[in-house]
């Protein structure tokens, strides 16, 4: 049990300060192919989500993915990033 005080004046949510991380770490596991398969529409989505939220090492890495795929590959994972913003 958590025995300990939190300073509710200088906290910030959770979501304000982990979201781009995570979207970042997204990112790193589809261009990696951590899971086996690398998925570039899947890394440039998440880069670029991870760019929006502020994380701007996800501008070099989006750009680096990029190079690797089709125009129509790259709109295709805009396409999915904006439903994604749309639905959260």
């Amino acid at each position: 049990m958590f025995q300990g005080q939190i300073d509710l004046d200088t906290a910030i949510p959770v979501e304000a300060t982990a979201i781009p991380d995570v979207l970042f770490e997204r990112g790193l596991y589809w261009a990696s192919g951590r899971s086996g398969v690398v998925n570039l529409v899947a890394a440039h989505k998440w880069f670029n989500l991870a760019a929006l939220k502020g994380r701007t090492d996800a501008i070099a890495m989006r750009r680096e993915v990029a190079a690797m795929m089709s125009e129509a590959e790259i709109a295709t994972a805009q396409r999915e990033a904006r439903a994604w913003m749309t639905a959260h």
